[in-house]
């Protein structure tokens, strides 16, 4: 055999052993290489803890794929992409701690940015680690929405702001826009007039109405441009007032059998999936209240639970723990993966409440305990939070409710009893190492208040106990009733003897009241608004000043008449 041949051989017997060792190679050292692969891909237990869907690492075997498989094998793709989407549904993060969020309503005594600045790091030290802000008329809506936000609404410039001050003491920020009832402060508008669900009520959106749903997707499309770091975004939807109750409504339910669950859930399942088209990863939060009236089956058929969770609230006092089981196992029948619960810090205990009763709401909170504490007996629905709202008013047209300043003692209270279980030694210690008072249950009071507001909290208490009550007392004196009633002033007819001893203790008066309301108008100044002023001192202090400013200039005016005899009114005929 020739040297040349021997050589050729040599080397074909190389390349047939190079061959089947690459065709007969045991894969376990492929699978090593992969397990390695999809590790860093996943990012260990950090990632794994925050819930990112596994990344399966497909590896590619090309023995095995054949050209008359290339359709089957695009059709596993065409599946596996669609398996992928459905993934990235919004899902219950399961190892997050639940959060608790402080809720600062805006349609009502908005507060200025530069308090935020000093009351977010209060929040972050009491425990809270989210802020849900319910907006209304205080974003800055542009284009066609414009005429929806306040005279006083929040810049573009604001929101980065809050955004930023949030970020810096932790406080994840959760907006609220209100999709279905409660839109008062949108179908307030002419403009808007005939998106109304009854035609005389501006309370709530008629959801088949031609350009509701483009109302409610381009508010919300403007609310979520300005956060698009939020994971969490609540869609209100509570108290739909008079539902079913426009023409559009009335045909839809003579064709479907009256279905009042589907009519609402038809539009806040719709309103859910535009949020999730728009951003697949952010999850989504709304009132349960009308959800109460609806089976299961109906919630689930809407498929509503695999897009939100609901918020179930309550703000009595006497909160009854066994019903709110009941909405929980309901919920659970339904699908929902999680739920929320709201409590109430204030406004939720009267309609005109200028200040907070804190026994009452820390009774609600000892009852969300209660609800809290049984949440492990529901193995497939996950607590994920506690809202603790502070209504400012109880809907777009009513009163204002208590000032934010005034109720931080209250809100204080409710966080550390939700804390320790209990409003107990520790909790009350903690309350006075924050706020540098001690709360007195049974006075309603937090003696020696030395948080951001704490100035406006005591002349508010000033102005509750006091304004009305030492005019109603100096009415009481015996001259005043004797000689300067009602009648007295109309006629001008008084003995000024009589008059003079009051008068003074009554000019006194209206001057200190004068000088601190002075006071308290720069300390208003400072944290809200010009409108809040106004609209709290219409409420709350101006008829009784006024009485006060009257009786003063009666009083002053009659003595300079020296005791004349009144006019027959029969001569002036």
């Amino acid at each position: 055999m020739s040297s040349q041949k021997l050589i050729r051989l040599i080397i074909g017997s190389l390349v047939i052993v190079a061959m089947v060792k690459l065709f007969f190679t045991p894969r376990g050292s492929g699978k090593s290489k992969s397990e390695k692969t999809h590790q860093i891909i996943q990012g260990g237990k950090f990632w794994a803890s925050q819930r990112i869907p596994l990344i399966k690492v497909v590896e590619n075997n090309e023995e095995t794929v054949k050209t008359e498989q290339q359709p089957k094998v695009e059709q596993e793709e065409s599946e596996k992409s669609q398996k992928n989407q459905e993934q990235l549904k919004p899902e219950v993060p399961e190892n997050i701690d639940p959060l608790k969020i402080v809720h600062l309503d805006l349609k009502g005594a908005p507060p200025k940015v530069k308090y935020l600045e000093q009351i977010f790091p209060l929040l972050s030290s009491l425990g809270v680690n989210g802020i849900l802000l319910e907006y209304e008329d205080m974003f800055p809506y542009e284009g066609d929405l414009e005429i929806l936000k306040s005279s006083f609404a929040y810049s573009p410039e604001d929101i980065e702001e809050i955004k930023s001050l949030a970020k810096r003491h932790n406080l994840e920020l959760i907006p609220l826009v209100q999709v279905f009832g409660h839109m008062e402060f949108v179908l307030k508008h002419e403009k808007y007039f005939k998106l109304r669900e009854v035609e005389t009520f501006p309370n709530s959106l008629n959801s088949l109405a031609q350009g509701s749903m483009e109302l409610v997707q381009n508010m919300l499309t403007q609310v979520m441009k300005k956060h698009p770091e939020a994971r969490w975004f609540h869609i209100g939807a509570d108290e739909v007032r008079g539902l079913g109750e426009s023409e559009d409504s009335k045909r839809w339910l003579e064709s479907n059998n009256g279905d009042m669950g589907k009519l609402y859930l038809n539009h806040v399942t719709a309103v859910a999936k535009f949020m999730n088209k728009q951003n697949q990863r952010i999850k989504l939060i709304l009132w349960d209240d009308m959800f109460r009236k609806f089976s299961p089956d109906t919630i689930k058929e809407s498929g509503l639970q695999d897009l939100a969770s609901p918020m179930i609230w309550n703000y009595y006092a006497n909160l009854n723990v066994k019903d709110i089981g009941k909405y929980i196992s309901k919920y659970e029948q339904a699908g929902f993966r999680g739920v929320w619960f709201a409590s109430a810090f204030k406004g939720a205990s009267g309609i005109d409440q200028i200040w907070t009763p804190i026994d009452h709401h820390l009774k609600n909170h000892l009852q969300w305990q209660e609800v809290i504490a049984s949440m492990p007996q529901y193995k497939s629905v996950k607590f994920q939070g506690i809202a603790l709202t502070g209504w400012q008013r109880y809907e777009h047209h009513t009163v204002l409710c208590e000032l934010l300043p005034v109720a931080i003692p209250s809100l204080t209270v409710c966080l550390q009893t939700l804390k320790y279980g209990a409003f107990n030694d520790k909790a009350q210690s903690e309350v006075k190492r924050m706020l540098g008072c001690e709360v007195q249950l049974d006075k309603n009071d937090c003696k020696g208040a030395s948080f951001p507001g704490s100035d406006i909290y005591e002349m508010v208490k000033k102005i509750n106990t006091n304004l009305q009550s030492s005019i109603i007392n100096i009415k009481q004196n015996y001259h005043v009733k004797g000689s300067f009633s009602f009648y007295h002033r109309k006629h001008n007819f008084a003995n000024p003897r009589n008059l003079g001893f009051f008068k003074d203790d009554l000019k006194k008066m209206m001057d200190e009241w004068d000088s601190f309301l002075l006071t308290f108008r720069e300390s208003m100044e400072a944290i809200f608004y010009p409108d809040t002023l106004e609209e709290w001192l219409e409420e709350n202090v101006n008829e009784h000043i006024e009485t006060l400013h009257n009786m003063v200039v009666d009083v002053e005016r009659i003595i300079k008449l020296n005791g004349q005899s009144k006019v027959d009114p029969s001569k002036n005929r």
